[in-house]
């Protein structure tokens, strides 16, 4: 099995929020996960964002539908941590239809 993890990618001594299109999908499905998972708690962008130290806008940017938002590892594993989950059980989460569409 192969992990993926969402990045942010460096330009000389600058981070951009520039997502090569390979990893699009992967960090709109990331997205989804991480809005599921958090409704499943019961928390509000605003909840997660406060436990994950976080922006409640850069919540809202990673959870938006459609569209791909690269971040770093650090907000990855903040969040992870505050809704109380394993980082890569939330990759597992994203990998999950990858895994069916292949098993056709």
């Amino acid at each position: 099995n192969i992990v993926l993890i969402p990045c942010i990618i460096i330009h000389g001594d600058k981070m951009s929020n520039r997502v090569e299109f390979e990893n699009r999908d992967r960090l709109i499905q990331l997205g989804i996960v991480i809005s599921a998972l958090r409704k499943l708690r019961g928390m509000s962008q605003e909840q997660l964002a406060e436990k994950a130290n976080v922006s409640r806008s850069q919540i809202s940017n990673i959870e938006a539908p459609g569209i791909a938002h690269s971040f770093s590892m650090n907000v990855f594993f903040n969040i992870a941590s505050a809704l109380d989950t394993e980082p890569a059980d939330l990759i597992a989460a994203t990998l999950f239809s990858e895994e069916i569409s292949d098993n056709k």
